[in-house]
């Protein structure tokens, strides 16, 4: 597919709407039979677009997925609508009433800040994104807030904007790009866009070194549903701030420069912080208020003697502590009948999947357990526990 302009006549959209929800094993048959009356590139192309959308809905919603129009890359690297639209409020909070999106993609940001209210600039190099973009805004009812630009970046003028937003390609044709000078555009060209506005953010990969972080920014990093979807670098707001920002919520935890946690004997309760707050260096601020320490000092757990809520951090009530043995373990999980096992790990070589199928190969237990492959001051150790 490398045209949608088909897709937006009449013809292209009875199409997609005949084709909507067709599955995948249904789609050869499907194919066949409107080929009869529809020109066969035409018919490939919307059933193309129909599995974009099936795949789109876990990020957009099926509501909004199923009037959108995707391309294999915009599915894959769009922001998630409601990271998105958290980080639309964000701008919408500081008083930002125009944003230049740079690198916008098919739009996914553009939506969310127009829906704040937002006027936006969506700017993409690539002419297909730039047109699914510019469909999604009229598809969507909001083209009167987002103009859409195929353009270089490095071009546009965003001083008449009070904020720019940058999403740079973090993907190659070897896959994922780790070095930020390698981003298309390099990081550095992205921070100086930012600093010639009143407010800016930066999207970036999570694993972003911290000394990679320039000064003058501010570094959030963002879970959704306990699994963490990016990093941003804004500016314009309080620069040196650290922040990790939870979603549903949004629930968001500042730094405040503590000290790391002591190691302590494991308790009752054991904590293991959302991403966002490990990748943000903030489990001193969610081992604070649970007057917890560590298990280990290379391992982010918290444990505690008590049970304190947060929602930085998932709880389990630990039942066991045990020196690493797979044997130990199988005839553990046989005593007490255990048919649902969990496994995480950290700071452990070994794989969850291959210590469920050796411990547990016929599951037909009744109960469930959580078990942690971890270290326990320097030690390897299994705990076994329940969340609360």
């Amino acid at each position: 597919m490398n045209d949608l302009a088909p897709l937006l006549t009449p013809e292209g959209r009875a199409l997609l709407d005949e084709v909507r929800g067709t599955a995948p094993a249904d789609e050869l048959a499907v194919a066949t039979r409107l080929r009869r009356d529809h020109p066969a590139d035409l018919v490939s192309a919307a059933l193309g677009q129909a599995r974009l959308r099936q795949r789109a809905a876990a990020k957009f919603g099926a509501e909004d997925a199923g009037r959108m129009f995707f391309t294999p890359n915009g599915v894959e690297q769009s922001t998630r609508a409601s990271v998105a639209a958290y980080r639309a409020e964000r701008f919408r909070a500081l008083g930002v009433r125009s944003v230049a999106d740079l690198c916008s993609g098919i739009g996914g940001d553009a939506i969310a800040l127009a829906r704040a209210g937002i006027r936006v600039l969506a700017v993409d190099r690539d002419p297909l994104t730039a047109a699914a973009a510019h469909a999604n805004a009229e598809a969507l009812g909001l083209a009167d807030l987002i103009e859409v630009r195929e353009a270089d970046v490095t071009d546009i003028d965003t001083s008449p904007y009070d904020a720019v937003f940058v999403d740079p390609a973090r993907r190659g044709g070897r896959g994922r790009i780790f070095d930020p000078e390698a981003y298309s555009p390099p990081l550095s060209w992205a921070v100086q866009a930012a600093t010639k506005a009143p407010h800016a953010a930066l999207k970036i990969a999570p694993g972003i070194p911290h000394e990679a972080i320039p000064a003058e920014a501010e570094a959030e990093w963002i879970s959704d549903g306990g699994d963490v979807k990016e990093a941003v670098l804004w500016f314009g707001t309080t620069p040196g701030t650290v922040r990790a920002t939870l979603l549903p919520g949004p629930h968001t935890l500042l730094g405040r420069d503590l000290p790391n946690p002591q190691v302590r004997p494991l308790g009752r309760y054991l904590y293991e912080p959302d991403g966002a707050a490990i990748r943000a260096h903030l489990v001193a601020e969610v081992a604070e208020p649970l007057e917890g320490g560590l298990i280990d000092e290379t391992i982010a757990y918290v444990t505690a003697d008590e049970l304190h809520p947060t929602p930085y951090a998932t709880a389990y009530e630990i039942t066991d502590q045990l020196p690493f043995n797979v044997k130990k373990l199988k005839a553990l999980l046989r005593e007490r009948e255990v048919g649902i096992l969990t496994v995480k790990k950290r700071g452990s070589a070994v794989e969850p999947e291959e210590l469920r199928r050796k411990v547990l190969p016929k599951p037909h237990g009744r109960n469930a357990v959580t078990v942690f492959l971890t270290r326990v001051a320097g030690a390897p150790t299994m705990l076994l526990g329940q969340p609360v």
